[in-house]
């Protein structure tokens, strides 16, 4: 189990020369638990990320991570509490996958140490739980999207940190990877206790697979809290435009959404079959 660590924000703005992205935003990250942040594109949710991992100076208020603002932390010390995955990250030239991996060592190296068992053992880990462990002497260039992806999960592993952000991590996977990188997530949360923030699309898999749900728009905070109070037919409406019906998973007991559309609407369940699915669990907190 790794420390319990403390990452909050109050009254948090952000922006782009004079484009407000983020505005007086208040955010509690749970310690210990993943977290998925969703919303609309456009909304805010990169740029959230950047933030909690200082690539984004807040124009107002401070991201503090165990009462100190991530700003003014040494950038090693941060490094060793606090990993980020970002969206479509650039790799350099002819690097190896071995090599790019090692990278998530760096944090934990000091100015004469050299390369250790540790570190040996942490990458050999990180690519054998993503798969990637046959890839490790190919150069990164020459892999497809999904497996480059997974080769950057590989590296945010191989960090050690007890504190994982990540943007669009299922970004290129197909659907059998997207589950095998959320159970990985779930699997690292569960025996470390690592806590994990990550931005996704799919609201469905936000919710069978995380503790807490954060949705936005247009830079604001709508709702958070567990899957099952955050994603109804109201937020999916309000935050997206869309009409829906929420179901319980049958597999998961977390909240179904079935989205409409202007073609599907008079095929919609009867609410009275919305909760009854063969062990549906209304509201059921069970983890996937």
């Amino acid at each position: 189990m790794t420390a319990t660590h403390s990452l909050h924000v109050e009254d948090l703005s952000l922006g782009y020369g004079d484009r407000t992205v983020i505005d007086h935003l208040d955010l509690l990250v749970p310690p210990g638990e993943v977290t998925a942040i969703v919303g609309p594109n456009a909304c805010g949710k990169s740029t959230l990320l950047r933030s909690l991992s200082r690539l984004l100076a807040p124009r107002t208020a401070r991201v503090v991570l165990d009462g100190k603002d991530v700003h003014r932390m040494p950038a090693k010390h941060l490094a060793r509490t606090l990993g980020l995955l970002p969206q479509s990250p650039i790799s350099p030239e002819g690097i190896t996958v071995a090599d790019l991996v090692g990278r998530g060592r760096h944090p934990h190296q000091g100015m004469f140490s050299r390369w250790s068992a540790e570190d040996d053992t942490a990458v050999a880990a990180a690519l054998d739980v993503t798969e990637t462990a046959e890839l490790a002497e190919r150069s990164v260039d020459e892999l497809s999207g999904g497996q480059r992806q997974r080769v950057w999960i590989a590296m945010a592993l191989a960090q050690q940190t007890d504190l994982l952000l990540l943007d669009e991590p299922t970004t290129f996977l197909d659907v059998s990877h997207q589950i095998e990188v959320l159970d990985l997530l779930t699997d690292l949360n569960r025996a470390r206790g690592t806590t994990i923030v990550m931005v996704l699309h799919d609201l469905n898999l936000a919710a069978r697979y995380t503790d807490h749900l954060i949705t936005l728009s247009a830079g604001r905070l709508h709702a958070a809290g567990h899957p099952a109070e955050v994603l109804t037919e109201h937020t999916v409406q309000a935050v997206f435009g869309l009409e829906s019906q929420i179901i319980t998973d049958p597999t998961s007991g977390r909240p179904l959404m079935l989205p409409m559309g202007r073609h599907h609407r008079a095929a919609a369940l009867p609410s009275s079959t919305a909760a009854t699915w063969p062990g549906a669990v209304p509201g059921s907190r069970q983890r996937p």
